[in-house]
């Protein structure tokens, strides 16, 4: 019985999708920071404390893996109540209006053995921009209650202006109060789904 080409295409791209390995990243294990200049002269550091992710993967082989992350603008905090009112406020991400940043990767490639270049979109106040991060690999191991966990460590960064984030107070000294570069660094631990 001849069998069409469409139909093996077909059969063999479902056979991919079956054997996709699903991670759900362990909140407890995991952080989500950023940093940005502060008067020209120093960083402040913050952090959003609500976020998800998934992953799917070729079993443990992350080469061309998918990734899917949500993060809730107004779990913000950086050991400031005013600012973080500020930061959600419409100077900045408009929480009220904007719940989340979100980011879809577009392609995952080795870059060597223990990390990986991550090409993406992230989305921030309604705008999409192509992103690159970069993420070491820390490894692959079963805990104690033999759930199989992968963890990375990522960074990579962004200019807060690429999405609206445009406000700022000039100093009398000269610069401006608050820096547009932003460094994201995240480090996740994903457990398997069984």
């Amino acid at each position: 019985m001849k069998t069409s080409k469409k139909f093996v295409t077909k059969k063999i791209m479902t056979m991919k999708e079956s054997n996709k390995t699903h991670w759900k990243i362990d909140h407890a294990h995991s952080e989500v920071l950023f940093r940005i200049r502060h008067m020209m002269i120093a960083n402040v550091k913050g952090e959003f404390r609500e976020f998800d992710a998934e992953l799917f993967s070729n079993d443990t082989d992350f080469e061309n893996a998918k990734v899917h992350a949500t993060v809730q603008v107004s779990s913000i905090f950086t050991n400031n109540n005013d600012r973080d009112e500020h930061l959600k406020s419409a100077d900045f991400f408009n929480a009220e209006k904007f719940e989340t940043i979100t980011f879809e990767s577009t392609a995952i490639a080795r870059e060597d053995d223990d990390t990986f270049v991550i090409n993406g979109d992230i989305t921030i106040m309604g705008v999409t921009k192509n992103i690159i991060l970069k993420a070491e690999h820390g490894g692959v191991i079963t805990d104690p209650s033999g759930h199989v966990r992968a963890g990375f460590s990522i960074s990579g960064k962004l200019n807060r202006k690429d999405f609206g984030l445009n406000w700022n107070a000039a100093l009398e000294t000269g610069g401006v109060l608050v820096g547009e570069e932003v460094h994201i660094t995240a480090d996740v631990q994903f457990i398997k789904e069984e």
